[in-house]
């Protein structure tokens, strides 16, 4: 893979424009006159994952009009009232945890505190003491979701660095530890989308790709977040993510996309977990985790995921919020839209590839 840095922040910049005609999802608008802003109107986990995805583009490119453009979002939805606390309402904080590195906020410094401390005394435990997968929709009662790592645990420990709160940091790593107890399947190495106490089984046993891509997003960011974190911790999410990543290798297409059923030729192609998962990688060969074999595979979903990028900045070919299945026919059924997610998974891979790239 050879793209001149020119080319990327094209791309780049083209991706974060259709990130900015979202104001729902799948729901498209014009862009709003007077430079770039964000319209999407709900904090929830599709604009979380979003603006995390905005921001590490802002922050590669030292872009100090996008950090405006984020400063103006979270001012203008903190000022109508958050939603109530959950683990996918906790998704946006991640980038905010991040802004206050960047912007003199003592109120949002306040905020990320208090948030952070809520989900280590106040969100719903399972057995165990997993963080349940409470949504705006449901309790999910007794239920682990994989999703729930990149959603929560990442703002978690990025609290816990900024703000010297090494309680927050452990809390952040142990649920790391349990989700990959009762999410990883030793036999293949690959994730299933959820567990739940009551029953205690995987639900359909479904290899959901875009929920494996966040675990393979998930854990080089928590080892960058906490470098300091070593040992017998590091050893585990290390094994567990190279495990991971050389079954899904086996199960990748030739043209360079994995399917929605990671293991089910039937399934459709699906845009953001192969961004997902090609940036994961890329980020575990950067940081050691995976040696550089595993670079083709890589590349070649970073290529598939290049020609989903229509003229108007949006990813195609991008699957629906997809709740926990009960059968294996429930994924194949999602059907596609253009969502921030899949804007903000093509922004992490094109920002990984820029600061790689030579020129």
């Amino acid at each position: 893979m050879i793209h001149s840095k020119n080319i990327l922040s094209s791309h780049l910049s083209n991706v974060a424009t259709g990130l900015a005609r979202l104001r729902g999802i799948n729901d498209t608008a014009a862009l709003s006159d007077g430079g770039f802003r964000l319209q999407f109107d709900e904090w929830d986990w599709e604009i979380g994952v979003g603006v995390y995805g905005l921001y590490r583009h802002a922050a590669a490119t030292k872009d100090d009009s996008l950090i405006a453009a984020l400063a103006d979002w979270y001012d203008w939805q903190i000022s109508r009232g958050l939603p109530a606390r959950q683990v996918n309402s906790t998704a946006p904080m991640l980038a905010l945890a991040c802004l206050v590195d960047h912007l003199d906020r003592p109120d949002w410094e306040e905020l990320v505190k208090d948030w952070a401390d809520w989900l280590c005394n106040g969100l719903t435990k399972t057995e165990d003491g997993g963080f349940q997968h409470v949504t705006k929709e449901r309790q999910n009662e007794g239920e682990l979701w994989d999703d729930t790592l990149f959603m929560t645990c990442l703002f978690l420990a990025k609290a816990g660095v900024r703000f010297d709160r090494q309680d927050w940091v452990d809390e952040a790593v142990f649920q790391f530890l349990l989700h990959a107890r009762y999410l990883s399947d030793p036999k293949t190495g690959l994730w299933y989308h959820g567990w739940t106490f009551r029953g205690r089984h995987n639900f359909a046993e479904a290899f959901w790709a875009r929920g494996n891509s966040w675990a393979t997003i998930a854990i080089p960011e928590l080892l960058d977040i906490v470098p300091e974190l070593g040992g017998s911790e590091r050893r585990f999410l290390k094994a567990i993510l190279r495990s991971q990543v050389t079954a899904m290798a086996k199960l990748q297409c030739k043209s360079g996309f994995f399917r929605t059923l990671l293991d089910d030729p039937t399934a459709q192609i699906e845009s953001s977990a192969t961004a997902g998962i090609a940036y994961g990688v890329s980020r575990a060969i950067e940081l050691g985790l995976l040696d550089e074999s595993y670079r083709e595979m890589s590349n070649d979903a970073f290529e598939a995921v290049l020609g989903c990028i229509d003229d108007s900045g949006i990813v195609t070919h991008c699957s629906d919020g997809t709740p926990m299945g009960h059968t294996l026919q429930f994924y194949k059924d999602i059907p596609d839209i253009p969502a921030p997610y899949g804007q903000a998974l093509t922004m992490l891979m094109l920002v990984d590839a820029l600061e790689r790239a030579s020129d």
